[in-house]
Order: structure tokens, then C-alpha cells, then sequence
């Protein structure tokens, strides 16, 4: 069955990284995966948390968020339970390919903010917050760079019982299996959160599913090379 945006099962929605998007943060990224949109902030505090204190290690951390005007049904202003599950993803996916011991006793917090939502928001979160981590983090000038590996995720599933790959909303609504897997620039995972809907599935297509993902990781993370290839402008003193 042709896919409501007539993709190809294996094709990406139209990707985009727009750096700087704002000019407070230390590290800022718009990333739209069709009409989804996440703004991604990262702001960098000279601190830890108390019981990171003396260690000469960093943290990485991460918040989300559905802003009101998202979605057709107006999201009310709070942290629900899932907000809380997804910014948890959020933050062990960075945290995965940071060296924190070269950070240094720095805390930074990756915001991401929903302004539009269809499908796959909290893979996009990952993937625009990984630029803006990125951004923040380059203008430390730290002499040694901290990044272990990339970080990208995207949704697959099963629809109609065909494996696709970055589901929109009306697909996911309808997936019989949904997925989203976390990995590296260089294959390894870092999470995968998977669930049968209706019916079961196969270890065949959970290693099906799993390739798929690692098709469209590569994608991303080309796009995010691309963009980090330059380094970002550096920004004036703060007061």
C-alpha cells in the first residue's frame, strides 16, 4: 500500500538542521523532520549537580516539552509522564557519546521544545539536540574533544504489515509494531524501545526493523556531519 506522503518505505520525511536558530543559548538547532519541528536548546552552567561535586567530572541532562499550538488538541503547560520518559531518553542518549571526565565539572542541559508534532518528536529531539550539544560544547574550546561518537534516532514500525521507516502521525497511530531506535554514527545502539500492537512480531522482522533503522541513522548523521564540518561562529563575551 502507498504510504500517505508517498515515500518509499525506506525513504526519510525532508530533513533540515537550522543552527543558531536563537542567539542566547550556547548551542541552538531547529530540526524538522517533515512537519515536525523541534527547537533545541543547550545552555551551559560551570557547576554540577551536589552529588557530582569534586569528581572532575560533567553531566549532561536533557528536558522536553509539547508546547501549546503543537498539535490540533492544545497542549496544557506541565512536565506529564511521558514528557518526563522521553527528556530521561533524551539525556542517556547524549550522555552515551560524551566523555565526561573531559567536559569537567560542567552541567548542560539540553532543551527541546515541540512547536509542531507529527510523529517522531522525540527522535527528532535527539538528533537536533545532539547539533545544539555539539554547538555548545565547540565553543568551550576545551583543546580535546569530548564526543565519543554521533547520536541519531528514528522511528520504524510495521504498517499494514510492511516496514517503514520515520513514521508520521497517522502512521503511528495505525502501526501494528513501534519503534525507535537510538544509535551511534558508527552502528552501535544505544536504545531501542519497541512495542507490538494487536499482535505479535517476529525475531525476522525485529532484525528487519533494526536495519531499517540503521539506514536512516546513516542519513542523519551525514546531515549532521555536514553541518558540524564548520565550526559555529563564535559568540561575544557574556556580561
Amino acid at each position: 500500500m502507498p504510504r500517505p506522503d508517498q515515500r518509499g518505505n525506506d525513504e526519510l520525511r525532508p530533513l533540515s538542521f537550522e543552527r543558531d536558530f536563537t542567539d542566547m543559548a550556547d548551542g541552538s538547532v531547529l530540526v524538522r523532520f517533515g512537519r515536525t519541528h523541534v527547537l533545541c536548546t543547550a545552555s551551559v552552567e560551570d557547576d554540577v549537580p551536589r552529588w557530582m561535586r569534586n569528581s572532575g567530572k560533567g553531566w549532561v541532562t536533557a528536558e522536553y516539552n509539547m508546547l501549546p499550538g503543537s498539535s490540533p488538541e492544545r497542549i496544557r503547560r506541565r512536565v506529564s509522564g511521558r514528557d518526563q520518559e522521553i527528556q530521561r531518553l533524551i539525556g542517556r542518549s547524549l550522555r552515551a557519546v560524551v566523555d565526561m571526565e573531559i567536559l569537567g565539572e560542567r552541567s548542560i542541559t539540553v532543551d527541546c521544545d515541540v512547536l509542531q508534532a507529527d510523529g517522531g518528536t522525540r527522535t527528532a529531539a535527539i538528533c537536533g539536540g545532539f547539533v545544539a550539544l555539539h554547538d555548545a560544547i565547540t565553543r568551550l574550546d576545551l583543546g580535546v574533544d569530548p564526543f565519543t561518537q554521533t547520536c541519531a534516532a528514528i522511528s520504524v514500525g510495521i504498517v499494514e504489515g510492511e516496514a517503514r521507516l520515520d513514521l508520521p502521525y497517522i502512521e503511528d497511530a495505525n502501526a501494528e509494531v513501534d519503534m525507535n531506535v537510538v544509535m551511534t554514527g558508527s552502528g552501535s545502539l544505544i536504545e531501542v524501545q519497541g512495542t507490538a500492537e494487536g499482535r505479535v512480531f517476529s525475531r525476522e522482522q525485529l532484525n528487519d526493523l533494526l536495519e531499517l533503522g540503521w539506514q536512516g541513522v546513516l542519513r542523519i548523521t551525514e546531515a549532521q556531519k555536514a553541518l558540524l564540518t564548520e565550526r559555529p561562529p563564535t559568540r561575544p563575551p557574556r556580561d
